[in-house]
């Protein structure tokens, strides 16, 4: 019985390393890496050895014949993405990995002394260049965060119900005590510390900073009492120390959600949960108290375009059709919207068994069970209200309308923020870069959603530190960095201390 990925799945490829017989696609090398949802098991290769169950870090990965009711719909997922695939195979053998000859392509030359490095963020990226950096060169390593506790996004950023995804972070904490790596919590670059000092200190310093920033979506009445970030929403239930406890106001009964991607669906769900469920998660205690008196019914997920360009993934949507504690609606408003649910091969196929309603904007919720509502071809136009939200007006394929609601969550997008010292691309939100090499700044690197944007999950870090290690590498290789002289190590002494 074969293996089969669900959907906690990461996309890291830590499972494709130890698969002996390559039955994981797709890997890193080939070209759709990081453009599909999941990773995938080939049930007629895979030899069930459970090499890949016990090395993943998220439990995302089951024995098919072992999945729960609600993930049993991944075995024909997992089985799906090798039809017409090139990696399909009609021979049952196992497919065994090729051996090539050996290519050493990542050397530091052995005269060179260790590398001092800082990597500035302790979330994924940081952490994947900080893995990377310990395993392939002798470098010691001083982590760098503005926040108390470690973690970036996988502490701060993901959802609380889902506990499988943050257990990443116990694979990221192995490092915090290793030997050659050294913790300065709540150093803020620009604040405690600049970008000049840290480059006078380190032979090299890596940027992993994220993107915390919500893109905005230009529209009037956006910063209207009421309308708020999806990064404060998030930040709120999971007790991020920059966002107050009382900065989500739950009186509402009907919350918008502007935006369909995975950060929305989270919302949407925390949001129409029962707390119950929520104890003993990592939610913040005011924020799970906050949703024991929430006043909230309806949560809209409010896409511009229609269901099969929606942002969110197939496992995510999936997971969500399997709540059995809140009713699932599709707005009818516009009928090519219902059509292309009918005909969809896609994602939105997921959304055809749901019920659908007429639903009249300008009146409350109905009474009932929660529920969340998703509706399409629907543009923001502007945020109703004079002290406080009190609508959204709406145009769509088939007219305009004013919808009723006193909450708006913007969920379009994140950004990054600029780091004193750095150049900024302030279009793209990220520091202009090749290959993680910062322009104009020989030893300073990125990585992470800094360095390429806001696109790719917790896995999609790993290839991305790969990229930029592998830049510091070969800069360290041909004498760019890692020459200094050795007067640099007594600065920052009274911050850092020396080694």
């Amino acid at each position: 019985m074969a293996f089969a990925i669900t959907q906690t799945c990461c996309n890291d490829a830590t499972c494709v390393a130890v698969c002996p017989v390559n039955c994981i696609h797709p890997t890193p090398d080939e070209p759709d890496f990081g453009t599909t949802e999941m990773l995938y098991v080939d049930p007629r290769t895979c030899i069930d050895c459970g090499a890949c169950a016990d090395a993943c870090p998220v439990d995302a990965i089951y024995e098919a014949k072992d999945l729960p009711d609600p993930l049993r719909i991944y075995a024909d997922l997992n089985a799906g993405y090798y039809e017409d695939k090139e990696q399909a195979r009609t021979d049952p053998a196992p497919n065994f990995h090729t051996w090539a000859p050996t290519v050493f392509t990542r050397i530091i030359p052995s005269d060179l002394p260790a590398l001092d490095v800082a990597v500035v963020g302790t979330g994924p990226a940081g952490m994947y260049a900080v893995e990377d950096l310990l395993l392939h060169t002798s470098a010691r390593v001083t982590l760098i965060d503005r926040l108390p506790v470690a973690g970036g996004l996988v502490r701060y950023g993901v959802a609380p119900d889902h506990g499988a995804t943050k257990r990443i972070g116990e694979s990221f904490a192995r490092f915090h005590t290793h030997p050659r790596v050294r913790m300065r919590l709540g150093v803020e670059v620009g604040r405690d510390v600049t970008v000049a000092e840290l480059a006078a200190r380190y032979d090299a310093v890596i940027y992993a900073v994220g993107a915390s920033e919500a893109r905005r979506l230009g529209i009037p009445g956006e910063d209207l009492p009421g309308s708020l970030a999806a990064t404060t929403v998030v930040s709120w239930y999971n007790g991020h120390p920059d966002v107050a406890p009382n900065a989500v106001d739950l009186s509402a009964e009907r919350v918008v959600v502007i935006g369909t991607g995975n950060v929305a669906l989270d919302i949407a769900r925390i949001l129409t949960a029962d707390p119950n469920t929520l104890d003993g998660t990592s939610i913040s205690r005011e924020a799970l108290l906050c949703l024991r008196s929430s006043k909230v019914r309806e949560v809209v997920l409010l896409g511009r375009r229609g269901p099969d360009d929606a942002a969110y993934t197939t496992p995510e949507l999936l997971g969500l059709t399997r709540r059995t504690d809140v009713d699932l609606v599709l707005d009818a408003h516009d009928p090519g919207v219902l059509a292309a649910v009918d005909s969809s091969t896609g994602k939105a196929a997921l959304l055809r068994d749901i019920r659908r309603e007429s639903i009249d904007w300008s009146a409350s919720p109905p009474d009932g069970p929660k529920r969340i509502v998703f509706r399409f071809a629907s543009a923001p136009a502007e945020i109703l209200g004079d002290a406080q939200v009190s609508g959204l007006w709406v145009t769509r394929n088939v007219g305009e309308v004013a919808m009723k609601a006193d909450r708006v969550v913007r969920a379009v997008g994140f950004r990054g923020k600029p780091v004193p010292g750095l150049p900024f691309d302030d279009k793209s939100g990220t520091v202009p870069n090749s290959r993680g090499r910062v322009d104009g700044m020989p030893g300073t690197y990125v990585v992470g959603w800094i360095k390429r944007g806001s696109s790719g999950g917790i896995g999609a870090n790993r290839t991305c530190a790969e990229d930029t290690v592998g830049a510091l590498i070969e800069d360290a290789a041909a004498g760019l960095i890692g020459r200094a002289a050795p007067a640099r190590r007594s600065v920052l002494s009274s911050l850092f201390g020396s080694r």
